[in-house]
């Protein structure tokens, strides 16, 4: 599998490059308009780079987890799901079992985090617990830790500090040009040189209009490549591609919108938060590759293999090159099928586990009542007693 990686990385380093030389573009035409120097405006990039860099390096998957309100939990709490991070971590040859978050939405989703395997982090939604049986919730762990796995999490953690730094130079600098350029074209109306401080203004401007727009393009071209490769992954390590095509039509069919996404972590998540119920076309602008075709690859393949894959790509997308390297086409040939689980399960039982782990999470206590009511006491209540409200018996709390 490690061919596989390289040959990833190797492509994904090819943007991440050319992304590296927008940037180096916009500080180039900062540096032209404000210091008169190009220099200085590419050393200013690099400086506004490197800090964003050490702040991901440090705090990065700290800050992601906040931004989606992301609750640790651990085996006591939920062992189903840490059973499957577990077992999937182990398919994946990961050297630890990443933390495990739990997303208080009801929008069913999740995305995996970590600069590299050993700090890794997954993070799914109350939502997609309670609507994925055991082999769907499977796949899309899988799916997840396949990305930290082939190092995606770590590319595009680089990718989108790339893509904020373009960002947040060029909408400040656009600004400052356009105003700036403005008061200074009516106090020196006649001055010779008003036509070239004009012509750099247009060019700076276009570049730094361009450039973000370039960059997320890129970015996004990034994301959809490593669906495709993440979704084989998930079917090489649990066998039943089945799995993972079901969620992710559970998953495009719910018509409820992911509220802790934003534009910088769009991409990160299995399925594109922003994406309306049934509709999974594809296009430029869009963070992941169309549902409708990983469903249809999934549920084409006749073995578990990454060549049964690579295969299956092609037929389906009527294309002649497939998605996973060549070198690793033949380093897992002949992995069977393996038969769905029989676990007996219901979403209403799902449904309680979920509820019972995100009011534990949040310190709440629960007194269980004997006519099977299930009374939930908050931190620092000052109550001495709580009466059921089913059947009326009191609890001294």
């Amino acid at each position: 599998m490690w061919e596989q990686i390289r040959a990833n990385q190797i492509r994904s380093a090819l943007v991440v490059v050319f992304m590296g030389l927008l940037l180096v573009a916009v500080g180039f035409a900062l540096g032209v308009y404000f210091f008169g120097s190009a220099l200085g405006g590419v050393a200013l990039a690099l400086i506004v780079w490197a800090i964003m860099n050490l702040v991901a390096l440090f705090q990065g998957d700290n800050i992601l987890l906040s931004l989606g309100n992301a609750r640790k939990v651990t085996k006591e709490d939920f062992p189903r799901l840490y059973n499957i991070v577990e077992e999937m971590a182990i398919a994946a040859g990961l050297p630890k079992i990443p933390g495990v978050y739990v997303i208080d939405d009801p929008a069913p989703n999740a995305f995996a985090t970590g600069r590299k395997p050993e700090k890794a982090a997954i993070a799914v939604t109350s939502g997609l617990l309670q609507k994925l049986n055991r082999d769907e919730l499977q796949g899309v762990v899988a799916h997840e830790l396949a990305h930290v796995r082939n190092r995606d999490t770590l590319l595009m953690a680089i990718g989108g500090i790339l893509l904020g730094t373009i960002v947040i130079l060029s909408f400040y600098a656009s600004r400052i040009m356009f105003f700036g350029g403005m008061s200074r074209g009516r106090r020196g109306g006649g001055g010779g040189g008003g036509g070239a401080q004009i012509i750099i203004l247009v060019v700076g401007l276009v570049l730094l209009i361009l450039a973000p727009i370039a960059a997320r393009l890129l970015y996004l071209a990034l994301s959809r490549k490593r669906e495709y490769l993440a979704d084989a992954s998930s079917a090489l390590y649990t066998r039943y591609p089945e799995g993972l095509a079901s969620a992710l039509e559970k998953i495009a069919e719910t018509p409820t919108q992911l509220k802790a996404a934003n534009n910088a972590t769009a991409p990160m998540y299995i399925i594109n938060p922003f994406r309306k119920a049934g509709r999974a076309a594809a296009n430029l602008s869009s963070t992941h590759p169309s549902t409708a075709d990983r469903i249809r690859v999934l549920r084409s393949m006749g073995g578990a293999s990454l060549a049964d894959y690579d295969a299956a790509f092609k037929s389906v997308r009527g294309e002649r090159s497939g998605v996973v390297p060549h070198g690793a086409l033949g380093l897992t040939a002949g992995a069977p099928l393996r038969p769905p689980s029989t676990e007996p399960e219901t979403e209403a039982t799902r449904a309680r586990e979920v509820s019972d782990v995100l009011w534990k999470a949040k310190d709440y206590r629960t007194i269980e009542c004997h006519c099977g009511a299930k009374l939930r006491v908050p931190p620092g209540m000052k109550r001495d007693h709580l009466k059921c409200p089913r059947c009326g018996t009191v609890h001294r709390i």
